[in-house]
């Protein structure tokens, strides 16, 4: 097996969009990821070089396993490093209606293991050593229309019942924790946190290779073949034998194993990024620097930075997006949210595909016998790709699917996904005029 030199690797992995963040400035160095040419033989190969392969390819090192990974672009290069930058705990869906869905056994165990998500986001971070600001502040869900706040009061009580700790703040708290009238009441995580999403990529890129693992990037897979006993990827530049592959792709999966991409819609999620603030000014967004979602029918998120910079974002037009004149609803958004903030300069845009399950549950799968992969994780990737890829790990390595903390099921397929930009549009039009009519 050979390979590109080290010095070109690290000049091809520099990806122009980086330039739309503000995270690439304070990421920390590209890792060592060279393009894959020739042939080579492990036990395990992943495909995606984002939050779900990285975590994966780590966790199967640290077991002793062979693994190489592979990645398109460069590692980090899609929504695992330009997301919001937020850590949440849980799924979508209540762990009332989790248990239900999937029974008092295994429901109890998804409910513990997405709820503990960002103990292992935290976990990873101290035991690698990534220096990536990241910060256990806590979570604001916040809701402003009646169904909102009512339903968010319901399950803020459920959470505080199972122990979870979660405060209910009304109306004047959560004006004195975000700085706007605009919420009705928000709820108060501690689980949660933040930090810079591309410097936590590239730093499990890193903690991975110090483990034994082999990355290769700027190395799309081209075909996907099964063998006697196992699985050929072949790419531009050469192939790789493994006895098992894990699939990582997410808001990118193609159709390299056919009909996955059917189980998730790609939708775009943009962000603006502000000039840093004055201190008198970020103490009156969030003097506690938590992070805040939107518990309504279309998600606005924002969190602070360490340099005071307000990053807010939110569903986008379905296409790339670069700089922040193609936001104007986010920046229009803001105004609204802090009208002492006057005109603020906003320095940075960008968005990046997110990918969307028809159940919002993450689709854990094998769809062939030594194929297994997790896509969809609607919204909350940054806790819950880097804890499934250590179940992902798990599996590879022996563990049987009915010990897993999340289900192993087949993909379900969108009906008519063809459609899906004509229907995302719709929806988020839709979303956006109930929130601006605080229905």
């Amino acid at each position: 097996m050979s390979h590109s030199d080290p010095g070109h690797a690290r000049r091809a992995d520099r990806d122009p969009r980086d330039a739309d963040t503000v995270y690439a400035s304070s990421a920390g160095p590209e890792p060592l990821a060279p393009p894959l040419s020739g042939q080579l033989r492990a036990d395990i190969v992943v495909i995606g070089g984002g939050i779900t392969g990285l975590s994966a390819a780590y966790h199967l090192a640290r077991a002793g396993a062979d693994v190489a990974l592979i990645e398109a672009r460069s590692v980090g290069w899609g929504a695992s490093g330009r997301n919001g930058g937020q850590i949440n705990a849980g799924l979508k869906h209540e762990p009332a209606e989790i248990e239900k869905t999937f029974g008092p056994d295994l429901g109890s165990r998804m409910v513990a293991f997405s709820g503990s998500a960002p103990d292992k986001v935290f976990r990873l971070v101290e035991e690698a050593g990534i220096a990536c600001d990241a910060k256990r502040t806590g979570t604001l869900r916040a809701a402003f229309s009646g169904g909102s706040v009512d339903f968010l009061q319901r399950a803020t009580a459920e959470l505080q019942r199972r122990g979870a700790p979660v405060q209910w703040l009304d109306r004047a708290a959560v004006q004195e924790a975000t700085g706007t009238d605009r919420y009705v009441a928000a709820a108060l995580d501690r689980r949660g946190g933040s930090l810079n999403p591309l410097a936590y990529s590239r730093g499990l890129a890193h903690a991975a290779t110090t483990a034994g693992a082999r990355l290769f990037a700027h190395t799309p897979a081209s075909a996907l073949t099964r063998r006697a006993g196992g699985w050929t990827v072949r790419t531009s530049g050469g192939q790789i034998d493994a006895d098992r592959v894990i699939l990582g792709t997410n808001g990118y999966t193609d159709d390299l194993f056919p009909g996955l991409k059917r189980s998730v819609v790609p939708v775009y999620g943009g962000i603006v990024a502000s000039e840093p603030l004055s201190l008198a000014a970020a103490a009156g967004i969030l003097p506690g620097r938590h992070v805040l979602y939107e518990h309504e029918s279309i998600t606005v998120y924002y969190r602070l930075d360490s340099a005071n910079r307000l990053l807010i974002g939110g569903r986008s037009r379905l296409r790339p997006l670069h700089g922040p004149a193609g936001f104007p609803d986010l920046m229009r958004y803001a105004k609204r949210l802090w009208p002492f903030l006057g005109n603020i300069r906003w320095t940075h845009g960008w968005n990046s595909q997110l990918a969307i399950t028809a159940d919002y549950y993450p689709n854990l799968t094998a769809p062939a016998p030594g194929l297994m992969a997790c896509i969809g994780y609607n919204g909350r990737g940054v806790a819950m790709a880097t804890a499934m890829g250590g179940e992902l790990a798990r599996w590879a390595t022996g563990a049987e699917p009915d010990t897993l903390d999340m289900p192993v099921r087949p993909a379900r397929a969108f009906p008519f996904h063809s459609l899906w930009p004509i229907g995302a549009s719709i929806r988020i039009a839709y979303g956006r005029a109930r929130n601006a009519l605080g229905i």
